[in-house]
């Protein structure tokens, strides 16, 4: 019950500040239609229940079950099958972001189809995919996390004078939508899973994070791959 309380507390100070703005500037400054005000009012009070609902499931689904597998992956001793299975989840994870699916969303009805809805979904899901199996890799053989971030975005500078100036912003748009709700719980706690077996309880902290920033640095090197390509 306690938790559920947490939850509400945690969903009532992410949305009631921004709410309360709104408010302020219908009476105020904005004056927007009684039926557009009244079905912001209504989204909010949806849009609150639905991420309620969302930070209960992660707490007592995404989170246990990531860390788990995490954990359990290295028991296997199989290199192959560790890296394969962060790829495969890295993938199914950014797919179901909902994140993601907004900004293809948006880039399609403004590129008015010549950047699809698909396509780029599934261009980012793929960076991210790569770039987890990346931080796998890196987990096992205990490469420099220093190393890959400085290779990751020096190849993004190398990319920027090759990639046309329309797919550039949605490159980098790319890398933050994939920091999202559905995305980075699953992925720290498969990291946090990972860590702990590979290297202990002592050292997870310092091993199990940077999941996630290195996964932002996929989707924006796919992107930019698929202007240089497509653009």
């Amino acid at each position: 019950m306690t938790n559920l309380f947490d939850q509400v507390k945690e969903v009532s100070f992410a949305i009631l500040p921004m709410a309360l703005l709104v408010i302020v500037l219908q009476y105020t400054i904005i004056g927007l239609p009684t039926e557009v005000f009244v079905h912001f009012l209504i989204g909010v009070l949806f849009v609150g229940f639905g991420l309620f609902l969302f930070l209960v499931g992660v707490h007592i689904g995404l989170l246990p079950i990531g860390e788990l597998i995490g954990s359990t992956l290295p028991k296997i001793k199989k290199t192959w099958f560790i890296i394969g299975v962060g790829f495969f989840l890295g993938l199914v994870v950014t797919i179901a972001e909902p994140d993601v699916r907004v900004l293809a969303f948006q880039v399609d009805e403004v590129s008015k189809g010549a950047i699809s809805n698909q396509l780029l979904v599934y261009t980012v899901a793929l960076g991210v995919a790569i770039f987890v199996a990346l931080a796998m890799i890196k987990m096992i053989y205990n490469i420099s996390f220093v190393h890959l971030l400085v290779g990751g975005y020096g190849l993004i500078f190398l990319l920027v004078p090759f990639v046309p100036p329309h797919y550039l912003p949605i490159s980098f748009d790319a890398g933050g939508v994939t920091t999202g709700p559905m995305t980075v719980p699953f992925i720290l706690a498969l990291g946090v899973g990972v860590a702990s077996v590979l290297r202990g309880k002592d050292s997870s902290t310092s091993d199990g994070f940077g999941f996630v920033g290195l996964s932002s640095i996929g989707p924006v090197l796919a992107v930019m791959i698929l202007g240089v390509v497509f653009g």
